[in-house]
């Protein structure tokens, strides 16, 4: 059964900033914060890196960066669906702008990720390319101009773009999730975006970066939660 995800959650992508042990010493400090603050927290790690985190981890949702869509038999140096679900990974992540893919890629990745009860986050660049994917079907969105990606813009998306990504995804599909991730260096930032409407925030940069990254995580989640108590007071 397909995992759910209770919303405002936070997401954080480590992509291959850290590795090996630094790997789990972040991850067992967002499943801190995540039981803290009783919160969802979505974990991306290398797959190098998925058996690991989710056997010493028991509140993370862990998804893997990238998967081929082969089966089970032949082939060598390709992704297996089936090890990755195997080793604990919950979901995949499709059409990173670090790992784009076409539209008919994203669309095999999406049917063979579902058919093993597996989440898919998708990415996007702009409103046009939010709303094709919608109509895939992901179970997540990540709406992020490019070139905020990795801090390299100097800031993060604008709100007008975050409301019409919202709007253009929800019409196609309410049931996908929104949430907002370039560029995020703050807790103002993610409490901001969620009570605009974005179901989650996430940061991969802005922790991996931090001058504590650790505290940054604390920070980061502790504003999910606030911002999931002001949306429960209105």
């Amino acid at each position: 059964m397909k995992t759910r995800i209770r919303t405002p959650y936070f997401e954080i992508g480590t992509k291959n900033y850290i590795y090996g042990d630094k790997v789990l010493e972040y991850a067992l400090a967002a499943d801190r914060a995540a039981e803290k603050y009783d919160i969802d927290v979505l974990f991306i790690t290398s797959p190098i890196e998925i058996r690991r985190v989710a056997e010493q981890t028991r509140h993370l949702i862990v998804l893997a960066p990238y998967m081929d869509t082969l089966r089970p038999g032949r082939g060598m140096a390709d992704i297996l669906p089936e090890g990755l679900k195997a080793a604990g990974a919950q979901g995949v992540v499709v059409n990173h702008c670090e790992k784009p893919m076409s539209l008919p890629q994203i669309k095999q990745t999406i049917d063979r990720a579902h058919e093993l009860d597996m989440l898919v986050f998708a990415c996007a660049d702009s409103v046009a390319e939010a709303r094709a994917i919608a109509e895939l079907h992901p179970d997540i969105i990540n709406p992020e101009p490019t070139e905020l990606i990795g801090g390299s813009g100097g800031g993060v998306s604008d709100m007008s773009y975050v409301m019409d990504c919202i709007r253009a995804i929800k019409a196609i599909d309410p049931d996908i999730l929104v949430e907002q991730a370039a560029g995020i260096t703050t807790g103002q930032q993610v409490y901001d975006f969620i009570l605009a409407g974005s179901e989650a925030a996430g940061a991969a940069s802005g922790i991996m970066n931090a001058a504590d990254p650790l505290a940054k995580i604390d920070e980061l989640i502790a504003a999910t939660r606030r911002a999931a108590d002001d949306l429960a007071g209105r």
